[in-house]
């Protein structure tokens, strides 16, 4: 079963209170460089748009992390977005107890997977 509304409501508020609030990109580039989620079926996915640096009128997804929630056993499996263009799960902590610890371990970043 996805995610109800009331889980994608609560998510999302996490998201922009916890994680968009320190993160989001400076004011002065925001008309170049927007944040954005998908929170689709099981999976949260975290980004950044920006413009194609050969072509501007074109735009680049860059890919933060991703979480999926794995509701048989309560758990969140976190994922990161290597070089060669897939999802491969976060070695040093391959799941998380909550959303919450998620968006933190997003966002300490200790081995330099999420933002590179």
């Amino acid at each position: 079963m996805a995610f109800s509304d009331g889980e994608i409501a609560r998510y999302t508020a996490l998201l922009e209170k916890v994680f968009w609030a320190k993160h989001r990109p400076p004011l002065h580039l925001r008309h170049k460089v927007r944040e954005g989620q998908t929170i689709e079926g099981h999976e949260v996915v975290i980004f950044l748009v920006r413009p194609y640096f050969r072509d501007h009128t074109q735009h680049v997804y860059e890919w933060i992390a991703k979480a999926r929630y794995v509701r048989t056993r309560n758990v969140w499996w976190v994922f990161w977005h290597r070089a060669d263009g897939k999802w491969h799960r976060y070695p040093p902590r391959p799941e998380v107890k909550s959303f919450e610890a998620f968006l933190k371990l997003v966002d300490e970043d200790a081995n330099a997977c999420f933002w590179g």
